[in-house]
């Protein structure tokens, strides 16, 4: 009989006051029991909604099952077997707009945790020596994929398992793209995701680091002089956007991409123990009200900041950022300045920031994104008193690529053109997904996209 509670089990989290000194992951999940609890609500629904719901197309009800009846072991095997990285996912993915918006559990209460299940099992399989997976035997076919992030590592593993000689070649020194140098330690811990990737390595996929497409090697060169019979571009959304506004080149005003490689990649909050440092001063503003923006905002409060404000052109309504980041941000103190819009940002006689010059917004009519296009409101024109401006108002894809490769077909901003049922780009032999074909998105989406990708390879590889 399932367990009909109408609440979803909370986890276990870090006090508000404790985590936002420290860089420790702030959700500590389920343990043994928390998990079957949570399992038993589940419905097991013959036409498993959640499954739709779900990029990679976990099967949410199977490895729930076998959760609730205390098989986590067998719970990993399945969840692994669409998804290459469930860790992740249980930490990072939005499930409350994707499987668990699905989850008939949530008509008349709140839809079951799948997203801490996800973990949970992931989680439990990594600490009690799970199997790595066995690939078919190789096939003698090489895929090279552009980028070590979501995409490329999905596409990678998924390639790998069916034998092919797979290579990531990753621009950085350290492969994991958005989820080691975006994502923040206290959501998603660094030796997690190492411990993701070296499975993938495990299974025979190889990794070059430092190696820049188009730069090091341009991608003819992969196909024509390297032997490899498929490219797969995931080299993501890295080029920051500006506000084109006076004084974004003052010291003291990061991009978010900046701030947070900075921050996250090179271990600037172990300063000076590490030899990267941040300066955030008294008090930061973070421009923007995306899950980014909440990564920059709760970064700065735990580097010293004492005053830190996302200060967001919309209400809190239109904010594109996750519900879970706002109330975490929220309880750690960060100060919520909607419906306003900076002007200019102000500098001092040495170059430093000094304030930020902002009007009050009013929302009119809906815009091509369906949000209310916000005005500014007359006679608001006001001055904040800051010391760090940090801009997390999107990104655009890096258009080395696209300059260095022939007849590859891309959108006014940057983004390369894909068939969205296969990836396929206007290159034979050439694959996209992920934020190099969307912008800036979610991991899980651009995990979806490697998956089309890597299926799409096979059957064009399987023909030839």
């Amino acid at each position: 009989m399932p367990n009909m509670r109408l609440t979803k089990l909370p986890a276990r989290e870090q006090d508000p006051n404790v985590r936002n000194c420290n860089f420790e992951e702030v959700s500590q999940g389920y343990d043994e029991e928390m998990a079957v609890d949570e399992a038993t609500r589940c419905l097991n629904c013959k036409h498993k909604p959640c499954v739709e719901g779900c990029p990679v197309n976990v099967r949410i009800p199977e490895f729930i099952q076998l959760v609730a009846q205390g098989k986590f072991m067998e719970a990993n095997d399945v969840i692994r077997s669409t998804n290459a990285l469930p860790a992740v996912c249980g930490r990072v993915c939005p499930q409350e707009t994707q499987c668990e918006e699905k989850c008939v559990r949530g008509i008349k209460g709140e839809p079951v945790g799948i997203g801490r299940l996800e973990r949970f099992v992931a989680d439990y399989a990594m600490s009690h020596g799970a199997e790595t997976p066995v690939p078919l035997p190789d096939n003698g076919k090489k895929v090279a994929i552009v980028g070590g992030g979501p995409a490329g590592l999905t596409c990678a593993g998924d390639l790998r398992k069916l034998g092919y000689e797979v290579t990531i070649f990753e621009a950085l020194h350290t492969p994991g793209g958005v989820l080691v140098y975006g994502i923040p330690e206290f959501r998603l811990p660094k030796q997690l995701v190492r411990d993701e990737i070296k499975i993938l390595e495990d299974m025979g996929v190889k990794i070059e680091t430092n190696m820049v497409i188009g730069r090091s090697i341009t991608l003819d060169e992969l196909l024509e002089e390297e032997g490899y019979s498929a490219v797969f571009i995931g080299s993501g959304a890295g080029l920051p956007r500006f506000q084109c506004i006076p004084g974004e080149n003052l010291n003291g005003v990061y991009s978010a991409n900046e701030f947070l490689t900075r921050i996250n990649l090179m271990k600037a909050y172990s300063f000076p123990e590490t030899d990267t440092p941040v300066q955030v001063g008294k008090n930061a503003a973070i421009v923007g009200g995306g899950n980014v923006a909440m990564d920059a905002a709760r970064s700065a409060k735990r580097l010293g900041a004492e005053n830190v404000y996302i200060v967001y052109r919309r209400g809190e309504k239109e904010m594109p950022a996750r519900v879970e980041e706002v109330h975490h941000a929220k309880e750690e103190g960060i100060i919520f300045k909607m419906l306003t819009n900076p002007t200019e940002i102000l500098g001092d006689e040495n170059g430093h920031v000094k304030g930020m010059t902002c009007v009050e917004m009013e929302l009119g009519e809906p815009d091509a994104s369906g949000r209310r296009r916000p005005v500014v409101k007359a006679g608001s024109e006001h001055t904040i008193d800051v010391d760090t401006v940090v801009i997390a108002i999107g990104n655009s894809p890096n258009p080395l690529i696209k300059n260095t490769t022939p007849g590859l077909d891309t959108q006014k901003w940057g983004g390369i053109i894909v068939d969205e049922a296969t990836g396929k780009t206007s290159r034979d032999h050439v694959y996209a997904g992920g934020d190099t074909v969307t912008g800036a998105a979610t991991v899980i989406l651009a995990m979806g996209a490697g998956k089309t990708a890597a299926k799409s390879i096979h059957e064009e590889l399987s023909k030839a």
